[in-house]
């Protein structure tokens, strides 16, 4: 299911026809994460998120990535493939069966190398790394109820240059409507209240796909 009802269709369709879109490689995860996985392929970023990490990816040219909730590797396989040499990204997800979908597409696509998938509760994967600040590039798109946690763990570790990306942050627009309370659209909103209030952090919150959320820390 898209999540772009937020936008009008017509816009979306400009949109992703005026931008660079899937190659026959990121086409066939595409089609192999909608037949494996049916209604849950809409948990997928969108091409036009994947091209939009991509290019922010190359002006970043981090060193070291962090992604949390892998999917089926689509958005990972964005930020790999644009990675500079010696960059590489670190994957957290709890679902062997769907990132192994994602590793075939990034064997094929010769990014296996640059890419290390860590298997577990990612709480407890950000925790273990070191609190210097080295992280350049972090994906979140994992369970709305941790953002904040995971923002938590990653904005320390975040570069003087390094930007985090989150997710989904729009909810279909259901962040702005007081009567939906479902547990999490509350999570949702909740994040994005405590991140555009908190004073180490310059904020943008994009109307791209569901809603990207741009952080970068101040000090």
């Amino acid at each position: 299911m898209s999540r772009n009802a937020i936008i009008d269709h017509a816009i979306v369709a400009y949109a992703l026809a005026h931008s660079t879109g899937p190659d026959e490689l990121q086409q066939g995860l595409i089609d192999a994460t909608s037949d494996a996985t049916g209604s849950a392929a809409g948990m997928q970023i969108s091409p036009l998120q994947g091209a939009f990490m991509s290019i922010l990816t190359s002006i970043i040219q981090p060193t070291f990535a962090v992604e949390v909730g892998t999917f089926t590797g689509y958005s990972a396989l964005a930020v790999a493939r644009a990675l500079p040499a010696g960059g590489r990204l670190l994957c957290c997800d709890i679902s062997e069966e769907w990132t192994a979908i994602g590793r075939q597409y990034w064997k094929r696509a010769g990014v296996a190398d640059r890419i290390e998938l860590r298997i577990g509760p990612a709480i407890d994967t950000l925790k273990s790394l070191p609190s210097t600040p080295t992280v350049d590039l972090a994906f979140i798109d994992a369970d709305k109820p941790s953002y904040r946690d995971y923002y938590e763990e990653l904005l320390p570790r975040l570069s003087s240059t390094g930007v985090i990306l989150v997710d989904n942050t729009l909810w279909s627009g259901a962040v702005i409507d007081d009567t939906a309370t479902e547990h999490n659209t509350v999570a949702l909103r909740d994040f994005n209240d405590h991140v555009f209030a908190d004073p180490r952090s310059e904020v943008a919150l994009l109307p791209l796909g569901d809603g990207v959320t741009m952080i970068r820390r101040l000090s």
